[in-house]
């Protein structure tokens, strides 16, 4: 997938950089998450991926389909992506997309598996903390497996702390081998 991510990644910078220039980053963000859930429907990527449908009738799907949720500059997204062939990025601009922005509004998105669910204080702990750590706003989702059997395991884009129990007793256990 690193094509897709090279191939995309010039037409997300434009997009960021205009939606910037006019102020309008949410509203690009909303759009692209849009175009980006419709176009990966397995049936709308069959559509979008026939060849024997125009860029324009190809376009023309997917912008009425999503007509509500967008305005001309998104239209005229649409219309630059399928006379190039490239509606199939959608998904992965909308990704590059949010990491731009949140890079810009200096903030990150973090997930925290727990053995167990944590309560709104420690959320609040934890979240306290990884923005003295990160230097970012942090923006935290959580969820439970009970296979770490205690501790967290904290995930970014570019950064995992595991401090899970099941991950030290693989490092006990690998001590102990060797």
């Amino acid at each position: 997938m690193a094509e897709l991510n090279t191939v995309a990644r010039p037409y997300t910078k434009a997009a960021f950089e205009f939606a910037n220039d006019k102020g309008a980053l949410d509203q690009w963000s909303a759009m692209l998450a849009t175009l980006s859930g419709v176009a990966a429907d397995s049936d709308m990527a069959k559509i979008l991926s026939n060849p024997s449908l125009s860029s324009e009738q190809k376009a023309g799907t997917l912008i009425s389909v999503c007509e509500d949720y967008l305005d001309e500059s998104g239209k005229n997204l649409i219309h630059l992506l399928a006379e190039n062939d490239r509606l199939a990025l959608l998904p992965e601009m909308s990704k590059q997309f949010e990491q731009l922005k949140a890079v810009l509004q200096q903030s990150v998105d973090i997930e925290v598996t727990t053995a167990y669910e944590l309560d709104e204080q420690q959320q609040q702990k934890l979240t306290q903390a990884l923005s003295a750590k990160l230097g970012r706003d942090v923006k935290m989702t959580t969820e439970v497996d009970q296979t770490i059997l205690g501790g967290v395991v904290i995930r970014t884009q570019d950064l995992v702390i595991d401090g899970s129990v099941r991950a030290r007793l693989a490092k006990l256990a690998e001590a102990l081998n060797s």
